[in-house]
């Protein structure tokens, strides 16, 4: 059956874009995860369509993934098909005030090519590590900008497995979700609409960002961006440093000492220790302050007791 579902998808996608057995810890910014059962890379929106046509028909799970930030893989792997929606989907391409960008373009290189047209009002995503199609589900946003405010329309593959294009005003944008996750379906390309600025004064506020990142994130080590989301009224770092956790480790993981946000992998980190750490977080913040932390961070596979 393996080989089968294998052979399947190198008719359509050819061998050179088919793996078995991937370890996932090589495509994620937590540098952790377990082999996926297949790692399949489609090049063209009919690629995507017949991949994901393979994983209905034969009922096998499957799971879109960009340059793999806000994701922790189980130690486990993936039981199913990743479909990476990466290097080979990246196209970026100005129109006059817009930008159209691929899923898989990342947003940093849409930011570089937007200063580069004298566009204005991407800067906040410029140092977001993650790919246009993940920062649309997830309604990224960082220093007061959110893709909601820049965004124009998103072209999409439905339930049905249909081409649809949704305006923004239908997009259901919220803090850290929008229509695409409540309904599960698959970003293929965005349209961007920016405004025209100086060029000098765009990069000046990139600079500023950078800078900004550079001094308060942990960015010289693994981590999956900010852990946990922003709890109304309170700040996650903050709620973490204050009930002493700063630099609280579990085996290979901790809490960043140079931002309680985060949570950053130091020496061969498991996901297991990931989880165990986040969990002993958020009992902690729980017990002092009776405020409860979500995970921003999505978990992928299989992470029962016993792991």
């Amino acid at each position: 059956m393996r080989e089968e579902i294998k052979k399947q998808f190198c008719e359509i996608l050819g061998s050179e874009q088919v793996m078995i057995d991937e370890p996932m810890s090589c495509h994620t910014t937590f540098r952790i995860g377990g082999p996926a059962e297949y790692f399949v890379c489609p090049r063209t929106v009919q690629e995507v369509q017949k991949t994901i046509q393979i994983c209905l028909e034969n009922q096998i799970p499957y799971f879109i993934l960009g340059n793999g930030s806000n994701l922790l893989v189980s130690d486990h792997g993936y039981q199913g098909v990743i479909i990476q929606l990466f290097k080979n989907m990246n196209q970026i391409t100005v129109e006059k005030d817009c930008i159209r960008a691929q899923a898989g373009a990342l947003l940093s290189s849409i930011a570089k090519q937007a200063l580069a047209c004298g566009l204005a009002g991407f800067e906040f995503a410029g140092g977001i590590p993650g790919t246009l199609g993940g920062a649309v589900v997830m309604n990224a946003g960082a220093y007061g900008g959110e893709m909601k405010d820049v965004l124009d329309c998103v072209t999409v593959l439905n339930q049905e497995q249909e081409l649809v294009t949704i305006p923004v005003s239908e997009m259901k944008m919220g803090y850290r979700t929008s229509i695409v996750k409540e309904k599960g379906y698959t970003v293929l390309e965005a349209v961007l609409r920016l405004n025209p600025a100086d060029e000098e004064e765009i990069r000046e506020k990139m600079r500023d960002f950078t800078q900004r990142r550079v001094s308060k994130q942990p960015l010289d080590l693994p981590s999956a961006g900010s852990t946990f989301k922003r709890p109304e009224g309170y700040f996650a770092g903050k709620l973490i440093m204050d009930a002493g956790l700063r630099g609280y480790r579990v085996g290979g993981a901790q809490v960043s000492e140079k931002h309680c946000g985060f949570v950053v992998n130091t020496d061969h980190a498991t996901a297991q220790d990931v989880r165990q750490l986040m969990q002993d977080v958020s009992d902690r913040v729980w017990e002092k302050f009776h405020v409860r932390l979500e995970p921003e961070v999505k978990f992928l596979g299989d992470f029962s007791t016993g792991e």
